[in-house]
C-alpha cells in the first residue's frame, strides 16, 4: 500500500485529495507530512497544499537512463550511505545500486573529514560498482568518477584526484571511494559523493551559483557520464588527456600533504596509475592544497 510519499510530486496537491488517495484523515496526512520532514525528506507544506520539493529524486521521479542507479533506495536521515550501500553489497546486490539520504549523521568525506550537507538543497549519495580490474587500476577510478563529474554539472574544474571546484576554486564537490579487495582483485567499490547544489557550508560554492541544475539533474547526468567512461579503465592513455582537460591542479604550485609528510612545487603530470607528478616526485595519496602562483623575477 502506498505512503504519502509515493503520492507527492512536485506539484501541489491538496490534503484533502491526498487523504482520499490513501483512505486516512487529512489530519492524518499533516501528520505524516511532518513526520517525513522530521526525519528529512524535503516535504514542502502549506495553504497550497503538499508537495515534494522540485528536483528531489523521488523513486517514482527518478529514471535513470542507463544501468546505473538500479536497483534505488532513497532515504531520510541514516548514519552514513557507504555504510547502508556496503551491507547491501555483501548481501550480493547488483552493480549500479544506488543509495541516496537527506541526512547524514555520520557522512564522511576524504582523510575522515565530516561532509556537511542540507536536505533538500545537497545531494548525498553512494553507488555500487564491481569492475573487473587488478588493484593496479584503482587508482584510475578516482579520476574517472571526478571526470564524470565535471562533465555532468559542466562547471568548474577538477583538483587532484577528485574534488570539484567552482570556477573561483572554491569547493563544489567531493567523491569518497573505498573498496574491498579479494587477493589481487578488486570485489567491488563504493562511490560516495557529496554534491552542493542549493546549499553549501562555508567557504565552499553552491553549483546553483553557476549551473541552474536540480538535484535530480546532477545525479541523472553523473550516473550517464560515469556510465560512458567507465570503459576507459582500460585505456588510461585515452582517459588521462581528458581528465587533464579538467585539472585545476596541472601546472600549478601545490602542496601535498601525504603519509610521509609534505610534497611542494609545480604539479607536472598524472601518471598511468592515477598518482600526481610533482616536480619529480611520484604522490600516490595525499590531500591537495592549491598554492598561489610565485610572481614573476
Amino acid at each position: 500500500m502506498p505512503g504519502l510519499l509515493d503520492l507527492l510530486t512536485e506539484a501541489y496537491q491538496s490534503g484533502e485529495a491526498l487523504a482520499q488517495r490513501l483512505g486516512v484523515s487529512r489530519q492524518a496526512v499533516s501528520k505524516e507530512a511532518k513526520r517525513l520532514l522530521a526525519e528529512g525528506f524535503p516535504v514542502e507544506m502549506g495553504r497550497k497544499g503538499y508537495r515534494i520539493r522540485p528536483g528531489t529524486p523521488l523513486p517514482h521521479l527518478f529514471h535513470p537512463l542507463g544501468r546505473l542507479g538500479r536497483p534505488y533506495r532513497y532515504l531520510g536521515r541514516v548514519g552514513s550511505t557507504q555504510d547502508v550501500l556496503r551491507a547491501w553489497a555483501e548481501a550480493g546486490v547488483e552493480e549500479g545500486a544506488l543509495v541516496l539520504a537527506e541526512v547524514q549523521e555520520r557522512g564522511r568525506g576524504r582523510r575522515g573529514r565530516r561532509w556537511e550537507s542540507s536536505p533538500g538543497e545537497s545531494l548525498t549519495f553512494s553507488l555500487l560498482l564491481r569492475p573487473t580490474l587488478p588493484l593496479s587500476s584503482v587508482g584510475l577510478l578516482p579520476l574517472l568518477a571526478g571526470l564524470a563529474l565535471w562533465r555532468a554539472v559542466g562547471v568548474g574544474g577538477l583538483k587532484w584526484p577528485n574534488d570539484l571546484l567552482s570556477p573561483d576554486r572554491r569547493k563544489l564537490a567531493g567523491v569518497l571511494l573505498e573498496a574491498k579487495t579479494e587477493g589481487e582483485e578488486v570485489a567491488y567499490v563504493l562511490l560516495g559523493v557529496g554534491v552542493n547544489v542549493d546549499w553549501a557550508p562555508e567557504g565552499a560554492a553552491a553549483l546553483r551559483e553557476f549551473a541552474p541544475l536540480s538535484r535530480r539533474e546532477v545525479l541523472l547526468g553523473f550516473l550517464l557520464q560515469l556510465e560512458s567512461l567507465l570503459p576507459l579503465l582500460e585505456s588510461p592513455e585515452t582517459l588521462l588527456p581528458l581528465y587533464r582537460k579538467a585539472s585545476y591542479t596541472l601546472g600549478q604550485r601545490v602542496r601535498v600533504h601525504t603519509a610521509r609528510g609534505l610534497v611542494e612545487g609545480v604539479a607536472e603530470d598524472v601518471l598511468p596509475d592515477g598518482s600526481l607528478q610533482v616536480e619529480g616526485v611520484r604522490v600516490g595519496a595525499g590531500e591537495v592544497d592549491l598554492l598561489p602562483q610565485a610572481p614573476d623575477a
